[in-house]
């Protein structure tokens, strides 16, 4: 049986993450330069290390990383509301490995960029999806 609250929580965090994949792909346009510099100096911290500038390739960078993950984020949106009803383990596993899998390279390449703070940003991420799992497995493994 799964938990619906549980999936409440999952189809918050995929709609999330489907949000900022919206904010990088308008971060691909030169009027949007104010914002993606307000995240660039956010993740290199202390706030104001950023140079401003921004690159058409920077830009292709946000277009195609929001691009994904709109698309991981709908990708959860499905497993939440299509497979977790009918198989909870099987979706938990999915996007719990997905969810670390992300969470392991893009901090690490975030550490070897020199913008540690984003890895402490993606722990809120993280959490998104591993605390009402974490409650589901709890609650399945009751039954």
């Amino acid at each position: 049986m799964f938990n619906e609250n549980t999936m409440f929580w999952l189809k918050i965090g995929s709609a999330i993450v489907m949000g900022f994949g919206l904010l990088g792909v308008l971060g691909s346009l030169t009027a949007m330069d104010g914002v993606t510099g307000f995240f660039a100096d956010l993740a290199f911290w202390p706030y104001g290390r950023a140079t401003g500038s921004i690159s058409p390739e920077v830009r292709l960078l946000w277009g195609i990383c929001g691009g994904l993950m709109a698309g991981w984020g709908l990708m959860m949106w499905m497993l939440a509301t299509k497979i977790y009803p009918k198989e909870p383990e099987l979706a938990r596993s999915i996007i719990l490995t997905s969810v670390i899998t992300w969470f392991l390279f893009d901090s690490t390449g975030s550490a070897l960029a020199g913008a540690p703070m984003n890895v402490v940003y993606n722990v809120g991420f993280l959490l998104l999806f591993v605390v009402p799992l974490w409650n589901s497995k709890t609650k399945l493994g009751a039954h």
